[in-house]
């Protein structure tokens, strides 16, 4: 708001207008119908009550007598209180812990006049807003920065992008991104990770968040290729030829077309790059979770994977009549036809043969590839049916054995593991044959299974690629298991030593070594799934918005909650409060042991239950918790969830099975080495192959995962070890303890307009994630909390040459006085700068704790001192080494001065010049005067007198062997060429045989006598007649 400077009627006029829409959003929020309505219209009260606080306190700070309206009047009384209730304003920034404010500490009430739309643009970071903070401020300021094509904006180390979507069909890989300029922020991300792993040791982890559709793999994307250009030595490596190639496959097969994003990332990465002593080690890939229903049945209006589409309008007329896809389209294609069926042929064809190349330099065979991606699209084309007997009847026959023809398997024991289990009844193997629903259900996890474990085995061979010359990474996707998480053991037993005695500190130190050691080099960038509300939801989008809750809740604990427990704990009286949401109610909602929906949904796949009975019991678990509610209509089979960015319903119908993630050891034996001629196939099953024959009954009843995982450990019963979400869950569990051990930096992404419109900015669809990513609670938090805190040690060693070296004590006893004189030196060299923001700070029992103001001040002057320091330093050099030269060439002049030749007399002898061949030396290039003049003295030379050229040798080597002269030759050409200047000299004729007499002192040239007549020939035109030597 721009109240500063204005006159006071205006600033009065203003106050009752703030007033009365304080009063209307108070009214609303009794007349509120929902929770989430509720919790906004709280929101707005907030920030109306800042801003009237504000307005009130700038009519004091503009003079203590009461203001007068113009035109006459008398005295305005004092204003009264806003509400009876307590205020949660924002109070002054710059209160120490029992310390005086500094001299240029500045409060909120201090703030100047808001800028113009211009100087917003220009405004890189949130925390030096003009005015009062509100959310209609940094929607001002996001908009005008938006405009003006500034799409990534600072909260203090913490950065905001909003997508503008200009590269809407960009595939997003790190090939198709070199292009793209890198912003200044983005680059300055990720040199401050490598810098602080670089000087700690410790790993750096970038956390990108944000709703689908938000730009976060567009970003990443950037980051990793600036990444490789800081440490990994640029785009021309192999390491990095080999990643760009990886995430060009599996951005194919990885992404899909959904309502709100044409290129929704369905697979979450982590991708893990190793970096020692600041160069780039290895990289790894870790893959979370895949929309596995998609594969199967998009929803209505997406599509299914991008792979298909590529596929169906890249290949050649002879690659797919050899796939038997020579018929097919995508509308006669059951796995697509039911989705979107719009295509763009040839950018599709374009990126197949991207694809395609791609595969061939990870070194994975393309047939295999695609004979099990066509396989997937054409077991969508077999539909079995009950049939009068007891055996099923087979739609589409031609199409299943075109399956099991690309898979390697005959037709007959394809049909037979699909249309039959093996049950283990008390430990007796009964067969039995499924029904037409069981059928193609079991035909649906096939297609699944294929395609997933296709994805895996990608992933498995670009994490065991060569990286830089170090050694093969073993680490498959579906295994979270690092070196990183060797620390873990570590760190819990460092936590229990003390380290008061000089003893305890050498443990503690070589512990805290020992955690860096495991952890060496792990710089990690998370492109984790988006909040999506489709309609209708499924499982899997309730494990995607379970993740983004999860992300979200680590960003609150590591922003928020750690900031203000870390106050509390050591003393520290912050006047800032930060009122942010806190959604671990929802994660309980979700995931808690016992109660939560994920576990009850394991309950009841274990006691084959229903959707509707499972939706029953939920509501009757949870009928009092606010997170969960009914939606309108009810449906027995729906449910709705409050998540921290909106409501989502859900339908239940299709839960149990997907939760189950089986397929039948029947199905799985087909494809046994004996019965399977096609290798590929064989090896995606390969784990569950020799688990299922170490036992000599096959099939024994016996059920695996469909998607891969790091065990293949069988229960005795017909379940498999653990459900789709107990596995998701369990990799969600190791992502959050490697983030733990990592320095988190964040990236918010934001959606700028909800239909990929380039340079669309909706307020509407930005104020909803500027809420649910609680961007104003953080630049609150940044500009008058304690955000940071830093060990006493650690600042001292950081910032101590910002004080005078001889002040220092340098003793561990008195580094609490050190680092009071420094912040004294630092608060005495911007008392006189007018700063927006808190340039505070408290002293605690074990940390000193710093507002993003005078962090930025301290980095600022920091960086300023080093590059006096430095300049001084190679200016002292620089000054010392001319003299030094200038003065041994003055010596090197007076006392060695040459003698004067004979020849000068006559004038000075010419330069030889150089031998043919060789470059002309270069008069910038000279050697130093002493080295020269000692190796003369060294072989005695003489500068003015070079010694001659030496003799030309008297014979030729022929191989091994020495010809002397005379030789008889025979002419390879004529000589001389140019017989038309009618020269009357001789001429020698190709063929012609001559008799070479010796070399000529012409280079290259021989003496050649013919008919009483010598020539000077060159060599290339006489060739040797070795029959004859004279």
């Amino acid at each position: 708001m721009a109240t500063l400077g204005l006159s006071k009627v205006f600033i009065l006029d203003k106050y009752f207008t703030e007033l009365q829409k304080f009063w209307e959003t108070e009214k609303k929020l009794q007349d509120a119908s929902s929770s989430n309505e509720a919790v906004h219209l709280q929101q707005r009260l907030r920030s109306l009550s800042t801003e009237l606080v504000t307005l009130r306190n700038r009519l004091h700070v503009q003079g203590g007598q009461p203001a007068t309206v113009k035109g006459g009047g008398g005295p305005i009384p004092p204003l009264a209180p806003v509400s009876t209730a307590p205020q949660p304003a924002v109070p002054p920034r710059s209160a120490h812990n029992n310390v005086p404010a500094p001299i240029g500490s500045v409060t909120q009430q201090q703030r100047p006049q808001a800028p113009s739309s211009g100087s917003s643009s220009n405004l890189e970071d949130l925390i030096h807003l003009h005015g009062p903070l509100t959310e209609d401020a940094v929607m001002k300021c996001l908009q005008a920065r938006f405009q003006a094509s500034n799409f990534y904006t600072n909260v203090g180390p913490i950065l905001l992008c909003v997508n503008p979507y200009k590269e809407v069909g960009n595939p997003l890989t790190l090939s198709s991104t070199r292009g793209i300029a890198l912003s200044p922020q983005l680059n300055k991300v990720v040199q401050e990770a490598v810098r602080q792993q670089s000087e700690t040791g410790y790993p750096q982890a970038i956390i990108l968040s944000g709703t689908s559709g938000s730009g976060k793999s567009h970003v990443s994307m950037l980051l990793l290729r600036q990444l490789f250009a800081v440490a990994g030595g640029g785009p021309e490596t192999d390491a990095f030829k080999h990643l760009a190639a990886a995430f060009t496959v599996l951005r194919s097969l990885g992404s899909a077309k959904t309502m709100t994003n044409s290129e929704s990332s369905r697979i979450g990465q982590f991708i893990e790059v190793q970096v020692t002593d600041g160069a780039l080690y290895r990289t790894k890939i870790h893959c979370y979770f895949l929309d596995q229903t998609r594969v199967i049945r998009p929803l209505p209006g997406e599509k299914n994977y991008h792979i298909f589409y590529q596929m169906l309008a890249g290949l050649s007329t002879e690659e797919r009549t050899k796939l038997n896809l020579e018929a097919q389209t995508i509308t006669s294609l059951r796995y697509l036809q039911y989705g979107d069926t719009r295509q763009d042929t040839i950018e599709d064809s374009n990126r197949f043969q991207a694809w395609k190349n791609c595969l061939g330099i990870l070194g994975i065979p393309f047939l295999d590839v695609v004979r099990v991606l066509a396989a997937v699209l054409l077991l969508g084309n077999v539909q079995f049916m009950d049939g009068k007997g007891l055996e099923v009847d087979v739609k589409g026959e031609a199409e299943l054995n075109a399956v099991a023809g690309l898979l390697g398997v005959s037709g007959g024991a394809l049909f037979r593991g699909l249309t039959s289990r093996t049950h283990n009844a008390r430990g007796q193997l009964v067969k039995s044959v499924c029904d037409a629903n069981m059928s193609n259900m079991t035909r649906d996890c096939l297609a699944k299974a294929l395609y997933c474990r296709t994805v895996a085995t990608i992933v498995r061979r670009a994490n065991s690629l060569k990286r830089l010359g170090s050694t093969l990474g073993t680490l498959s996707s579906d295994s979270n298991e690092s070196v990183h998480n060797q620390a873990e053991v570590t760190s819990q037993h460092a936590s229990t030593i003390g380290g008061s005695t000089n003893a305890g500190s050498k443990s503690m130190a070589a512990l805290n070594n020992a955690i860096r050691h495991a952890t060496d080099g792990f710089i990690g960038i998370l492109d984790m799934f988006g909040f999506e509300e489709p309609k209708p939801s499924q499982l899997e989008h309730l494990c995607i918005n379970l993740c983004a809750e999860t992300m979200q809740h680590f960003y609150n604990t590591h922003i928020f909650k750690s900031s203000i427990e870390s106050c509390r704990d050591e003393g520290i009286n912050c006047e800032v409060e930060v009122d942010y949401v806190d959604n671990v109610p929802c994660i309980d909602l979700v995931s808690s042991l016992r109660t939560g929906l994920l576990s009850m949904l394991d309950v009841e796949c274990s006691i084959r239950g229903t959707a509707e009975s499972y939706v029953s019991k939920i509501k009757v678990q949870h009928k009092n918790n606010s997170r969960l509610f009914d939606p309108k209509p009810i449906d027995p089979r729906l449910f709705c969830i409050q998540h921290f960015a909106g409501k989502v319903v859900y339908d239940a119908t299709d839960f149990l099975d997907t939760n189950k993630d089986v397929i039948p050891d029947d199905l799985v034996a087909v494809f046994y080495k004996h019965s399977c001629n096609f290798g590929f196939a064989t090896h995606l099953f390969g784990s569950e192959l020799k688990a299922l024959y170490s036992v000599e009954t096959v099939p024994r009843g016996v059920s695996f995962r469909i998607s891969p995982t790091s065990h293949t450990d069988l229960l005795n019963g017909d379940e498999p070890v653990s459900t789709l979400t107990q596995d998701f869950h369990t990799r969600l569990d190791n992502l959050l303890r490697t983030l733990v051990h990592a320095r988190p930096h964040f990236v918010r992404c934001i959606c700028s307009n909800s239909q990929e419109a380039a340079n669309r900015f909706e307020r509407g669809i930005v104020v909803r994630q500027i809420r649910s990513l609680q961007v104003l609670e953080t630049v609150n938090l940044m500009a008058g909390g304690y955000p940071h805190r830093m060990r006493f040690k650690a600042f001292n060693m950081r910032y101590r040459c910002l004080a005078p070296f001889a002040k220092l004590n340098r003793t561990e006893e008195k580094v609490t006085d050190d680092c009071n004189l420094i912040l004294q030196y630092v608060m005495d060299s911007i008392g006189k700068q007018q700063s927006l923001v808190s340039t505070s700070y408290a002293m605690g029992k074990r940390h000193i704790f710093l507002s993003e103001g005078i962090r930025q001040q301290l980095e600022k002057l920091r960086s300023e001192t080093r590059q006096k320091a430095a300049t001084l330093i190679q200016s002292c050099w620089r000054g010392w080494h001319c003299r030094y030269r200038m003065s041994a060439i003055r010596r090197e002049k007076t006392v060695n001065q040459p003698p004067v030749s004979r020849t000068a007399i006559g004038g000075t002898r010419p330069r030889p010049q150089p031998i043919a061949g060789t470059p002309p030396p270069d008069p910038n290039e000279k050697c130093d005067a002493k080295i020269i003049q000692q190796t003369c003295n060294l072989f005695g030379l003489d500068l003015e007198r070079p010694p001659p050229v030496p003799p030309s040798r008297s014979y030729t080597v022929t191989g091994n062997t020495k010809l002397g002269y005379p030789q008889t030759r025979v002419m390879k050409m004529t000589y001389p060429e140019d017989t038309t200047t009618g020269d009357d000299g001789p001429v020698l004729l190709k063929g012609e045989t001559v008799l070479v007499v010796g070399a000529s002192h012409r280079r290259g040239h021989l003496i050649v006598e013919h008919k009483h007549c010598t020539l000077h020939v060159p060599f290339q035109f006489l060739e040797l007649k070795q029959s004859v030597n004279i």
